[in-house]
């Protein structure tokens, strides 16, 4: 998607979910023994039924994405034909591109009034913390300016 987005000459922004794996809902029974620090000592054999993923559940990365991308196609995106992290949406001639990497979100935009929908729309669903350009991902370090887009990892 970087390399898309420099040569279609729009700017990447990044977005990151609070506690994303939380807001994934498990379509499975699971239940959890219970942690050490908050074991009831009135009942200490008992356990926890979960409602929702928690970080280090095989099922945590599936039920995450199965609902922001339920989300995301339920307000207008496509999901991509090749890549199923990657979500598209058009309005007129304008594009906006998602891609998602686990918790994180990066997305480009063609016009900066879809930047602010984007946003506001996610932040309505989900706790979010908007971290504006992209200028780290995945190891990477990325440069963005008006003549070109440069991909380093002096770090």
């Amino acid at each position: 998607m970087v390399v898309f987005a420099a040569h279609m000459e729009f700017k990447l922004y990044q977005m990151d979910v609070k506690s994303a794996f939380l807001n994934g809902y498990l379509k499975e029974e699971l239940f959890v023994s219970q942690p050490p620090d908050f074991k009831n000592h009135d009942l200490p054999n008992h356990v926890f039924k979960l409602n929702k993923a928690l970080y280090g559940l095989k099922q945590a990365h599936r039920a995450w994405y199965e609902r922001l991308s339920k989300f995301l196609i339920d307000h207008g995106f496509q999901r991509g034909n090749v890549d199923n992290t990657l979500f598209l949406k058009s309005k007129g001639e304008y594009l906006l591109i998602v891609q998602l990497y686990v918790d994180d979100i990066i997305f480009g935009v063609t016009n900066s009034d879809l930047c602010r929908d984007f946003s506001e729309l996610m932040r309505s669903e989900f706790e979010m913390s908007i971290m504006g350009e992209l200028n780290f991902f995945i190891g990477l370090q990325i440069k963005q300016n008006s003549s070109e887009t440069m991909i380093h990892q002096q770090k």
